[in-house]
């Protein structure tokens, strides 16, 4: 049974004639009439009651004709479905991501992913850079957000984020009410820091800002997220470096200051597998990449409206 002897068995029920179904489908009768014929004879059941005047269904016509139509509908959906997903509209995206990037770039990429593409399962894993490189290499995730630098040939990184760090600080401690901060003010202080493994350039630029001024930071303290950095600085620990994104985080307990001779970027940048051509993924990029370009144009319109004032 071919696909095309089911539409003509369609239009010919239609139809209820002969002559007006093989005009519908622009061809003559008899190859219709024989086509429907072969149907009958390959399913063993009768269709059509035909007379000289008058074409009918049968009864197992009839039926046949309800469970053709919803097989038609089935099958548009079908291939409805492998439209979209061909141009990466359905489907699933299992998405990596360090902790830090939920607080400012990470929400916004989602939430207009999802809009536009509804019907694809978002799957979000929070984990350590080490940890995404391990789950792009499985497989088990299409993309990390993550901090550079990595290693691996098999993977492809592109920057999607440069924030400058802040200096986070108890409320009550001296330097709190200080208008200037330089490096140097801080060689006495007890540091809390993130794990160089979890962020290894971040840990290594604060080391060579500190050695370069003259002294080697003492560290009391490492964590693995920001919240609990921050919650141990709260706690009178010791103090820490922490990118700009953070410094929503515990207002109430400590406070945020420029260090005025400090360059310490922390970048934040999307992984994935070079071998990877999943739509939905490309998708997700070219998302991320206008979200990166829209910061950007902000950064900018911010910085001349500071050089005004």
């Amino acid at each position: 049974m071919e696909l095309r002897h089911l539409q003509y068995f369609i239009v010919v029920a239609e139809e209820l004639h002969f002559g007006r179904a093989a005009a519908r489908l622009q061809m003559t009768q008899p190859p219709l009439s024989q086509q429907i014929q072969q149907l009958e004879k390959e399913m063993g059941v009768t269709l059509f009651s035909r007379t000289k005047r008058r074409v009918e269904l049968t009864e197992a016509g009839e039926l046949f004709l309800k469970e053709v139509k919803k097989a038609f509908i089935q099958i548009d959906k079908a291939v409805e479905i492998a439209q979209r997903a061909q141009r990466g509209e359905i489907g699933e995206l299992s998405i990596g991501f360090v902790g830090s990037a939920m607080y400012d770039i990470l929400p916004p990429i989602v939430r207009e992913y999802r809009k536009k593409f509804p019907d694809v399962s978002v799957v979000l894993h929070e984990l350590s850079t080490p940890e995404q490189v391990d789950a792009l290499h499985d497989n088990r995730i299409d993309v990390g957000m993550l901090r550079p630098p990595i290693t691996s040939q098999l993977l492809q990184l592109e920057t999607v984020q440069h924030l400058p760090c802040t200096l986070c600080l108890p409320k009550a401690h001296p330097l709190a009410n200080k208008q200037a901060i330089y490096i140097e003010d801080l060689q006495n202080e007890s540091f809390v820091f993130i794990t160089r493994n979890v962020w290894p350039t971040l840990y290594d630029n604060i080391l060579s800002l500190c050695r370069d001024a003259g002294f080697s930071p003492q560290i009391v303290q490492e964590a693995t997220e920001y919240q609990t950095v921050i919650g141990l600085v709260a706690a009178g620990i010791g103090i820490t470096v922490i990118p700009v994104s953070a410094n929503k985080l515990y207002q109430s307990e400590v406070v945020y200051k420029e260090i005025r001779d400090s360059k310490i970027v922390a970048e934040l940048a999307v992984a994935y597998r070079k071998a990877n051509i999943n739509l939905e993924l490309q998708e997700f990029l070219r998302i991320a990449r206008g979200n990166v370009m829209t910061h950007l144009q902000n950064d900018e319109k911010n910085d001349k409206i500071v050089r005004m004032q």
